[in-house]
């Protein structure tokens, strides 16, 4: 049996990342040429994540922006897991754009992200480690509205929250552990200890969204001598900077915050409520979710993707990894086009 081959048709190229559950590479089906994501984990122990997480992917795949499990089992020494192989992260694109995301794509990523967290938490499971980097864009676009769906991944440290016979709510439950997940993004009851319940992930998408705002967090770089310090360092700061994290944002961010922050242990959240939120602020703003993201075209005279030798002024960068919004680009740029012919006839669209 060929080592380097799993399922007998997926083919082990590139490593792509090292987690604490496995290390992750690029693959590629032998036959159909697809290019796949192959997860391993040393089968070394009774219990393994990797089992655990692709059977998490097998409930929730077929829902909006969740990848599809290609194969799973055990190969040799490995664990595996082939999934869907998407392209960069959120914190990628954020970096990539200079560490600033407009308002429009913020409000347009919310909307996403809500749904996302919506669609988890109908299936049972709470995700205990939303962000930046757990949502991923297609790697290539196809076609309709599949070219805009964020991606969420890592399912490492999902949990159920509920019985799925019954709906009986797990207990609440508090211990001295420093808490689950990262604790940039972590909610405030994830780092006192309390068990994670759904308000703690969108608590953490809160955070999310502040830091795409401000382009930053006050807890940012605190950093510890030990990982607990940390923990408990950067939960003393989130205690101390509550009431002021969100002034000088729109207050539907503040809104946003305050209500997931107020949410009972076992309290159904109100999804529906919170995207009607944001889209009453895109509506007054005047904002189309048209699924243009900023790292997809970038205006003139800031940092984009893709490359170019021609003047800033002139060019429109596009994302290699979205040619759905190259072709909205390009949708807007012949609507100029035409804009600009009604308006001087002699002139004609360059093709």
């Amino acid at each position: 049996m060929d080592p380097y081959t799993f399922g007998g048709k997926y083919r082990l190229e590139e490593e792509i990342a090292i987690g604490g559950c496995g290390t992750v590479f690029q693959g590629v089906h032998t036959v159909a040429g697809k290019e796949v994501a192959i997860k391993l984990e040393p089968a070394i122990a009774k219990s393994s994540p990797l089992k655990q997480e692709s059977k998490i992917y097998k409930t929730l795949m077929g829902g909006p922006g969740v990848p599809w499990i290609n194969w799973s089992g055990r190969q040799g020494d490995y664990n595996v897991m082939v999934i869907d192989l998407l392209g960069p992260s959120l914190e990628d694109l954020f970096r990539m754009c200079n560490r600033h995301f407009s308002l429009k794509t913020i409000l347009m990523l919310a909307d996403q992200l809500i749904t996302r967290i919506e669609y988890i938490h109908s299936r049972d499971f709470v995700h205990r480690d939303i962000k930046p980097a757990n949502f991923v864009v297609p790697k290539r676009a196809e076609s309709g509205e599949a070219d805009y769906v964020v991606n969420v991944i890592d399912f490492g440290l999902a949990k159920k929250f509920r019985d799925p016979r019954t709906g009986a709510h797990i207990p609440y439950h508090q211990d001295d552990h420093h808490g689950v997940g990262t604790c940039l993004f972590a909610a405030i009851n994830t780092h006192l200890g309390v068990e994670c319940s759904r308000r703690d992930d969108l608590e953490a998408l809160a955070y999310m969204l502040i830091y795409f705002l401000r382009g930053t967090l006050p807890w940012r770089k605190i950093k510890g001598s030990t990982v607990s310090e940390t923990w408990d360092r950067i939960r003393d700061k989130k205690l101390e900077t509550e009431a002021v994290l969100t002034v000088g944002l729109p207050p539907e961010f503040d809104i946003f915050y305050k209500y997931v922050r107020g949410l009972d242990f076992d309290d159904l959240p109100d999804y529906e409520g919170l995207r009607s939120l944001f889209r009453g602020l895109a509506e007054r703003q005047g904002i189309e979710y048209d699924g243009v993201f900023d790292w997809c075209v970038a205006r003139p005279g800031e940092s984009g993707l893709g490359g170019s030798e021609e003047p800033a002024r002139k060019r429109k960068r596009v994302c290699r990894s979205c040619s759905a919004c190259a072709a909205a680009a390009e949708r807007a740029a012949a609507v100029t086009a035409a804009q600009a012919a009604r308006a001087n006839p002699r002139r004609k669209a360059s093709a």
